[in-house]
């Protein structure tokens, strides 16, 4: 058997490697000059497994005024004249709801967990090179309020065999001492020892080139495919910008937001939006002295940057120490769909990073927006297509592509093989 992955992000080149390990022939297509170019360039860097809590949530309803007049909210609402739009915001503020949102992430819980032990798995047997670190995190909260509110999450969580614990301000600078830049305005973090980083765009094309090398597999770029052809409800062929058709028995769309225009030419609409994201990478290795030590604050006893990975609640920001940068991603952008970075964004993320850990050089760091493929509910699509019978999508993982990608490739494949599921797979249905 022979299957067309669509895509060689992340997911795309996780499915590819999956489905080789399982003895299938596979063809990957990219439409770019090379993977990971688009969603997997330049992430947060964050393999957050114990954190997938769904954008939809109750409290979005309070916060949404903020989100329409200010500026510099973390995340943006740009009103478009596109049925798609409200369409995709409708269902998003339905799925915002205590029991949906409790469900997502019991479902996600168990997928990301699922994406751990594959990675881990994948790494012991073929290692790859993509600054991975075991370091945990900590989820920095600056108001008393959201620190308690936090606790019920992770009471929650901890029932899905999430280890958490919430630390005061105190505690929490033990653990990453860069956490003092904050002052008093930290006032305590939730900590998991558990979560993981690393450089997605490394990972992505390690990944990509086992399959390359692979004799079962043909991997190619500059090989956008532009329709799916079809015949008695099933595909026979993608068909490439340059005439080219590529048959297969099977066919993945794990190509994001290209794959919902592919689905919609055949007469299948899934909910599936661009969230727009940005992210510096700071350099780091040029503020270590020549024994290597910790670039530091006027005062010598706090490091400039954190050493763990770091989410400033808040703010919406997340800070990851790969290799020697410091990758620092943030915003929601609704209604933005280009991956051109607007200068007053990117000031203000500047802004937040200069509050927060001021000996940083924010001017030396490299910059870059994204659209993250999301689905209202947060919880990715990966499924048989509804129209055609060996169409499979694995789509929507917005945020949470690097986290979930190993995981979501190993259910996709046992949905095509047939047999049982490793989790329940229900909640990853076409919807």
């Amino acid at each position: 058997m022979k299957i067309a992955i669509i895509g060689a992000g992340v997911i795309g080149s996780a499915t590819a490697w999956e489905l080789l390990r399982q003895g299938k022939r596979v063809i990957l297509l990219e439409g770019r000059e090379g993977p990971g170019l688009l969603t997997s360039y330049a992430n947060g860097g964050q393999l957050s497994y114990d954190y997938v809590a769904p954008l939809a949530d109750p409290g979005v309803f309070q916060d949404l005024p903020k989100w329409l007049l200010n500026p510099g909210s973390p995340l943006r609402f740009r009103p478009q004249f596109s049925p798609r739009q409200w369409c995709w915001l409708m269902a998003f503020l339905r799925a915002s709801n205590a029991a949906t949102a409790k469900a997502s992430t019991a479902a996600l819980l168990q997928l990301s967990y699922l994406s751990r032990d594959t990675l881990h798995q994948w790494m012991s047997q073929d290692p790859i090179d993509f600054h991975y670190k075991a370091n945990g995190k900590l989820i920095a909260y600056r108001s008393p309020h959201l620190l308690e509110k936090a606790r019920k999450q992770v009471e929650y969580q901890a029932r899905h065999g999430s280890q958490q614990r919430i630390l005061n301000r105190e505690q929490s600078i033990e653990i990453e001492p860069a956490l003092a830049n904050l002052g008093p305005a930290l006032a305590g973090c939730v900590h998991t020892p558990t979560e993981e980083v690393g450089d997605c765009y490394l990972f992505t094309r390690g990944l990509y080139e086992r399959v390359q090398a692979h004799p079962l597999a043909t991997a190619r770029c500059n090989a956008r495919v532009v329709r799916l052809n079809t015949r008695q409800g099933r595909v026979v062929s993608a068909q490439l910008a340059t005439g080219e058709a590529i048959e297969a028995d099977q066919f993945v769309l794990a190509n994001g937001l290209q794959g919902y225009d592919l689905l919609k030419q055949q007469g299948e609409s899934i909910q599936l939006y661009g969230l727009k994201g940005y992210s510096l990478s700071i350099p780091l290795a040029a503020a270590t002295d020549p024994n290597g030590a910790e670039p530091a604050t006027s005062d010598l006893s706090v490091p400039a940057a954190p050493s763990i990975s770091v989410t400033d609640y808040e703010r919406r920001t997340v800070y990851a120490r790969l290799g020697n940068i410091l990758r620092i991603a943030a915003m929601v952008d609704i209604g933005d769909a280009t991956n051109a970075i607007r200068p007053e964004r990117i000031r203000h993320l500047k802004n937040e990073v200069r509050n927060a850990f001021p000996a940083l050089d924010v001017d030396s760091a490299q910059e870059w927006a994204g659209e993250r493929p999301a689905t209202p509910e947060g919880r990715p699509v990966i499924s048989r297509s509804r129209k055609l019978d060996n169409l499979w999508l694995n789509l929507g993982h917005g945020a949470l592509g690097f986290t979930l990608a190993c995981g979501s490739a190993v259910l996709l494949h046992a949905l095509m093989s047939g047999g049982d599921t490793p989790v329940d797979a229900t909640p990853f249905r076409v919807r």
